[in-house]
């Protein structure tokens, strides 16, 4: 019998950022939210080093309506439920939520049914062809039982999602800031503009390339 998992309840994602109005969007949140780049690259470089993946649940299951409109898919279609937590210098910084279609993972990508502690944008970040969606935001509070209740605080939390094409094959991919993401004392600095900066490391100029200070 197929896993369903109780999640999404009245959340709502928005493509236009300008339509979250209140609370207002954090100035040092919103190009994390909004950047195209990969995740895990940005977070290895804050955390200078110190990041790894704590896999939480790795299951066969059903999206979620929200979800598998998203895909294109059928509700019914099983697919491949990976939670995660992103941690930098040991401390929870992102909840990211994949949802991968059986039926996309065949052929080369039939690898990410094992795809364990290995972050997953690193994969998809290394493909030529990667072709992704707009992003989609949402502001989350702890009744969307989106993320687990033991990484929220009272205040809600943003998060985003968009959907990864490679070889055709869709592959949704959702990535929640948590609280201990700016609370955490850290080696490296985020500025207004969400750019890192810390001894020797890095600046982001308007075109989203990085280089080495």
């Amino acid at each position: 019998m197929p896993t369903f998992l109780h999640i999404d309840r009245e959340l709502h994602w928005f493509s236009n950022p300008k339509l979250l109005i209140k609370p207002a969007l954090d100035d040092r949140l919103r190009p994390w939210l909004l950047d195209k780049g990969s995740l895990t690259a940005k977070l290895v470089l804050l955390s200078q080093g110190e990041f790894r993946v704590k896999v939480l649940r790795q299951v066969h299951a059903q999206a979620s309506r929200s979800e598998a409109l998203a895909l294109g898919i059928e509700l019914h279609q099983l697919c491949l439920v990976r939670e995660v937590i992103l941690l930098g210098h040991n401390q929870p910084w992102v909840f990211a939520r994949s949802v991968l279609p059986l039926t996309s993972l065949t052929g080369r990508l039939r690898h990410l049914r094992k795809q364990g502690s290995r972050p997953l944008g690193a994969f998809l970040f290394s493909q030529p062809k990667l072709v992704r969606s707009p992003i989609f935001l949402s502001l989350m509070y702890r009744h969307h039982h989106y993320v687990p209740e033991v990484l929220m605080d009272d205040a809600p939390v943003w998060g985003r999602r968009s959907i990864f094409y490679v070889d055709g094959k869709p592959l949704l991919v959702s990535e929640v800031f948590l609280p201990r993401f700016f609370n955490t004392p850290q080696k490296g600095t985020i500025s207004q503009k969400g750019t890192i900066s810390h001894k020797g490391a890095i600046n982001e100029n308007a075109n989203n390339k990085t280089r080495v200070a």
